[in-house]
């Protein structure tokens, strides 16, 4: 018994071919329908320039926080750091540097960057979760005399929340993982 297919069913298995084809010899095959072919063909899209803004951003905060502006609460009598204005933020400036990291990672987790796409979410999500969970045990094996340990023995307890922070955007990449 012979079946004849109408010419929109015929389509449709023709495309279904088409598509079992491109999966077999490896062709990349995207379910995202939100960005376009040539946002993932570009290398530095804009959002990939502004995420590493804010990444370096957070970064470059941080350690400008710590050298200059906090000055040394260990001495006796603590020195205090200029200028005041950054120095009487104190704590904040962490939740500044810190938040504008992971900003940053947060926004790279976007197919039209590097990180967001292909094997880029693996090591973005691989990475994230590694950094939460190195700096969650560096804070745990030194807790006793974190005096040594730059930025972390600013934190104390926030360390946890910082390697937390880092887990959580680990997640935000493996919901980009296909």
């Amino acid at each position: 018994m012979a079946t004849t297919l109408t010419p929109r069913w015929a389509a449709y298995a023709l495309e279904c071919r088409r598509a079992i084809s491109r999966q077999a010899t490896g062709a990349a095959v995207s379910k995202s329908k939100t960005v376009i072919t040539e946002e993932k063909t570009r290398r530095f899209s804009v959002r990939f320039l502004i995420s590493l803004l804010l990444i370096v951003g957070g970064i470059a905060w941080l350690a400008y926080y710590y050298i200059g502006p906090r000055g040394n609460p260990l001495a006796f009598p603590p020195v205090e750091g200029s200028p005041t204005a950054i120095a009487d933020l104190a704590r904040w400036n962490y939740v500044i540097g810190f938040g504008a990291m992971m900003l940053g990672l947060m926004i790279s987790a976007h197919p039209s960057t590097p990180l967001g796409r292909g094997r880029g979410v693996v090591v973005g999500m691989l990475g994230c979760f590694l950094i939460g969970l190195i700096w969650i045990c560096t804070f745990y094996v030194f807790s006793d005399d974190l005096s040594r340990l730059w930025i972390l023995n600013d934190l104390g307890q926030w360390n946890l929340v910082v390697g937390i922070a880092f887990m959580a955007v680990g997640f935000s990449f493996a919901t980009k993982w296909e």
